[in-house]
């Protein structure tokens, strides 16, 4: 602001004429246009509060809220202030926040107005990418102007130091489980085949015709192939059922669906006798079966179908539903000529098992000649071996015999995926893709290589895609840990033992069950006791905090300078 005095306003001040001949109303006006006009001056830290302080990353982000405070006289009532927050990192980099303006009671503007006299208070909330350096500390820079001349306001230091665990899990991922596709292998299958003898209208007779229609002829060559491969085929029992057509009274009808058991089951143990073999025969007969009748009316097309349905479903008496039916003259016709000859029947039914390959057997098998396995059992093959090395020795004679089938390639994707070859793994998915389009689990796995790199947006959607993936909930866990979510990547885990669920339970500050999980880590690492240093430090636990942390460091010495720099273990390190 320029003040027109022609006298220079030091020597107006101390001048006789200022004592003496300027009324007093007049100086003070003076003393106010000077104050109004001064300097912006430096800031101390002691005007800012941080929250929070160590700054904490989420989600590959660094968020703070920042509370500060223009003390009294400071803000000119023409300047503008902008607050520009700023991240730097101790690799050089700086990110710069949400900046905040606020301005002085003469300007028009729509920022916050601050009072010259009393100052004021704001609140103002920024966020920064993190950039994978857990050494960084916060400071505030300032854009200022009064009027239109730009003044130099310091920049302030208000926070130090950033706590980066959340973002360990790009490190719990290298050893988190990648999806395997699954093998349909059961080595005993339940397994049923069924024939069916039709009798003639009010007879109990088999007739040869019968006994020599394929169902049948079938039937007996079960038996017969039960009775000679006992290793793999297991009987357990036949079943005899036999039928009545629900025409003619129950009276008759009981009769001869008794009759129609009785010779059915002695054809069934005829049968079992000629090849010298014991089994049980369950033998049970429907005088009426008014069941099957509603079945096969229902799958027919007889014009008055839904009249003689809502007939069964109106009358329960066996007899009044008979004459209902008979009632309708031409539906009747129908039924006696297309569906009640098929209710003349008993249904002779093999229940067995199927029994495969034991997994000793299967084992060598792969190695005398694989061709003879089936894609489930080479594939369950390979999930019976511990060794990696094993597992992928077999996968790839699998892709060899059966070269149309994805799993296997999938498979070897998950293999080079732990041991950190991620472009051959892409590699693997892709032809995986190639032959089966959308494989759950190599949709699965594309999204924990998108975890990998941080590209949390494409993980979401691969992952979106992956749904019925073997091994889904770990691959969520992950996902969830990485956006911050760590309650649900808590639940995803589950009883899983890994780092990754460690890091959610620790996110979670549920301590007591990541001691738990850490304990139980199948293949514990270098993080597997970093993640222990830093639950013991959070429990204040520091001298097995600094144990952990020396075994950390003696499988992975990298792990050095992160540890030197992180906030969680700033009293481990002192």
């Amino acid at each position: 602001m320029a003040v027109r005095v022609r006298v220079p306003l030091a020597a107006l001040l101390n001048s006789n004429f200022m004592q003496k001949k300027l009324p007093f109303f007049l100086l003070a006006v003076i003393v106010i246009i000077f104050a109004s006009c001064s300097k912006l001056g430096a800031l101390s830290a002691d005007n800012f509060t941080v929250t929070p302080n160590p700054l904490e990353t989420q989600a590959g982000q660094v968020p703070a809220t920042i509370n500060g405070h223009f003390p009294e006289k400071y803000m000119n009532k023409k300047a503008v202030v902008e607050v520009v927050p700023e991240l730097r990192y101790s690799n050089g980099q700086t990110v710069t926040g949400n900046s905040a303006i606020f301005q002085g009671e003469k300007v028009l503007g729509n920022d916050q107005t601050i009072s010259y006299r009393l100052g004021g208070n704001y609140t103002m909330k920024t966020n920064f990418e993190y950039i994978d350096d857990n050494k960084a500390d916060m400071y505030l820079t300032f854009n200022a102007r009064i009027g239109k001349k730009v003044v130099k306001v310091p920049e302030v230091k208000v926070a130090e130091g950033i706590v980066a665990t959340s973002e360990l899990y790009k490190n719990t991922l290298v050893t988190a489980q990648a999806a395997i596709a699954p093998d349909a292998y059961q080595r005993i299958t339940k397994q049923k085949q069924e024939a069916n003898i039709k009798f003639l209208i009010q007879q109990a007779t088999l007739r040869k015709s019968e006994l020599k229609n394929n169902s049948v002829q079938e039937f007996v060559k079960m038996l017969q192939k039960i009775n000679a491969d006992r290793e793999r085929l297991n009987l357990d029992n036949v079943e005899v059922s036999a039928y009545a057509s629900p025409d003619g009274g129950f009276s008759i009808n009981d009769k001869l669906a008794s009759e129609r058991q009785k010779v059915s089951e002695q054809y069934v143990n005829q049968e079992l006798k000629k090849i010298n073999m014991n089994a049980n025969v369950d033998a049970k007969y429907t005088a009426q079966d008014w069941e099957g009748f509603q079945e096969l009316v229902k799958a027919s097309n007889i014009q008055d179908k839904d009249v003689i349905l809502r007939v069964l479903s109106m009358y329960k008496d066996p007899e009044e539903r008979e004459q209902q039916i008979k009632n309708i003259s031409s539906a009747f016709r129908e039924l006696a000529d297309g569906i009640l000859p098929e209710l003349r029947r008993s249904r002779l039914t093999i229940n067995y098992e199927t029994v495969g390959r034991s997994d000793d057997q299967i084992l060598q098998q792969i190695k005398d000649d694989a061709t003879k396995l089936s894609i489930e059992e080479l594939l369950y093959g390979a999930a019976l071996k511990e060794d990696i090395n094993a597992q992928e020795e077999i996968y790839k004679l699998t892709t060899e015999v059966y070269p149309n089938d994805a799993r296997a390639y999938n498979n070897l994707a998950a293999i080079q995926y732990a041991r950190g070859n991620y472009d051959t793994a892409r590699q693997y998915i892709q032809k995986a893709q190639s032959l089966a389009g959308t494989l759950p689990e190599a949709q699965a796995n594309l999204g924990m290589l998108a975890l990998k790199t941080g590209d949390l947006k494409t993980a979401e959607q691969y992952i979106a895609s992956a749904t019925g993936a073997n091994g889904l909930a770990e691959v969520l866990g992950n996902l969830h840990l990485a956006q911050g979510n760590y309650a649900q990547a808590e639940q995803d885990f589950a009883e899983i033992y890994s780092n990754s669920a460690a890091l959610a339970q620790i996110m979670n500050k549920n301590y007591a069950s990541a001691a738990v999980t850490l304990k139980y880590v199948k293949n514990p690492d270098a993080f597997t006791d970093y993640l222990k240093s830093v639950l013991y430090a959070r429990m204040g636990n520091t001298d097995d905090a600094a144990d952990a942390l020396k075994a950390a460091l003696a499988k992975d010495p990298s792990i050095a300078k992160y540890a030197d720099n992180d906030m969680e273990l700033l009293k481990v390190r002192k």
